[in-house]
């Protein structure tokens, strides 16, 4: 596999030189810039994380800022991107960085920190510090998968474990960053999931997956975990100018964020609540491993209710737009304008 690199590497080297993405946070050499950038784009497409990226660094300029902030603010600059437990390892890890009083300059430093894989950190430690690390993420394994042919499941230990050696082996000590920004902007525009673009391709005549006519087969991952589907009622109160909220509890999906009264899995309703008004009926919300079926009601009781247990407070409905919600919550509420 090594035998490729002295064909391999210039050539996507050379290609990157002229196609490479200008991107805002390819313009510094800010660690803390770098490193926002590659926790957004974790799960989130390039074009919707640019503009996060953007306000959340006009939010929080730097890492002092960031550790400064209250776990509320930081969940509203992040309102709508998803997976918010980024963000949590996010503020926390600045928290860790102040007090070091310096940035880790290595990926080994960097894995130390709250919520830093082995990806983030190779990605920040080579981008930001020139180490000679490789940064492998899905776009790296589909280039290499394709190009060597290779058929080991990427979602495997082993798997996880060959590709990094390779992408390792391929990497040039004097231009870490160029090459790993090149291998994913490889990925991401041309060696695409579908209808990839290998006549574009500065590797082409060495992709093996091209020559066997395997390139829709690879990368191959191991079965998917099975979607669950769960069915939520969630119940806007509103009393006096005041609505019913409460902070998500940890060990379940959107823990930090708020809500308005849930009840799950077809319990019944609290005998208080009614009459209820139903706003909308049956709203789909997609995550990862999971499918939510939503119901959202609207109850305007005479009588002030009593305040429920789990958490759940009396908010000025004036005062929402300053808790962070998820995205379904937000679509929900935009229904009662």
């Amino acid at each position: 596999m090594t035998m490729t690199k002295s064909t391999f590497t210039p050539a996507l080297l050379r290609w990157f030189a002229l196609n490479g993405r200008e991107l805002p946070w390819r313009e510094v050499h800010d660690p803390y810039a770098i490193w926002v950038s590659e926790v957004i784009l974790q799960q989130t497409r390039i074009e919707q994380g640019t503009g996060y990226w953007v306000r959340f660094m006009q939010r929080f300029p730097t890492v002092h800022d960031l550790a400064a902030a209250s776990q509320d603010q930081v969940m509203l600059a992040w309102q709508g991107l998803g997976y918010y437990s980024r963000a949590r390892h996010l503020h926390a890890a600045a928290q860790q960085i102040v007090a070091m009083g310096q940035f880790p300059h290595t990926s080994v430093q960097w894995r130390q920190l709250s919520g830093v894989g082995e990806y983030t950190a190779a990605a920040v430690a080579s981008l930001a510090f020139g180490e000679p690390v490789a940064a492998v993420d899905g776009n790296v394994y589909r280039v290499l998968a394709r190009h060597h042919g290779i058929d080991t499941p990427i979602n495997t230990t082993g798997g996880k474990r060959l590709f990094q050696q390779l992408a390792q082996e391929l990497l040039p000590v004097d231009a870490p960053a160029a090459f790993n920004q090149a291998m994913m902007d490889l990925g991401a525009t041309v060696c695409t999931p579908r209808s990839p673009r290998c006549d574009q391709c500065p590797v082409a005549a060495t992709c093996v997956a091209r020559e066997q006519g395997r390139v829709g087969q690879l990368p191959v991952k191991t079965q998917a975990v099975q979607v669950r589907t769960r069915r939520f009622a969630y119940v806007h109160v509103r009393h006096d100018g005041q609505v019913m909220m409460r902070r998500r509890p940890p060990g379940d999906i959107w823990q930090g964020l708020w809500e308005p009264l849930l009840v799950e899995d077809g319990h019944p309703m609290p005998q208080w609540l009614h009459p209820l008004q139903l706003v909308a009926s049956g709203v789909r919300h997609v995550l990862t491993h999971r499918v939510l079926l939503v119901d959202f009601y609207l109850a305007q009781p005479q009588q002030r209710p009593p305040v429920l247990s789990d958490g759940y407070v009396w908010v000025d409905e004036s005062d929402l737009p300053q808790h962070a919600v998820p995205r379904l919550v937000e679509r929900l509420m935009q229904m009662l304008d």
